[in-house]
């Protein structure tokens, strides 16, 4: 684990060996009790087919947008319960 600190702006300095591994584009994901940076993929479409299971990788971009539609609405309607 690597200690960071931010300056007199707020601006912090990822390390050359993290950067080199993750990248240089994060999100900054504020949790209830921290904050995590979670690294962007250059090619963000291909990273998830990477991790998704046979019948997504194959999928056309509609098939995916339509997938994550109904997952999300899936979740919302989860919430309201």
């Amino acid at each position: 684990m690597t200690e960071i600190e931010t300056d007199s702006r707020g601006r912090a300095t990822i390390p050359k060996r993290v950067r080199e591994r993750y990248g240089t584009r994060y999100r900054l994901v504020e949790l209830q009790s921290c904050v995590k940076l979670v690294p962007i993929p250059e090619d963000p479409v291909e990273s998830l087919r990477e991790a998704a299971d046979d019948d997504l990788r194959d999928a056309s971009m509609e098939e995916l947008l339509d997938t994550a539609e109904g997952e999300a609405r899936r979740q919302a309607e989860e919430d309201v319960r």
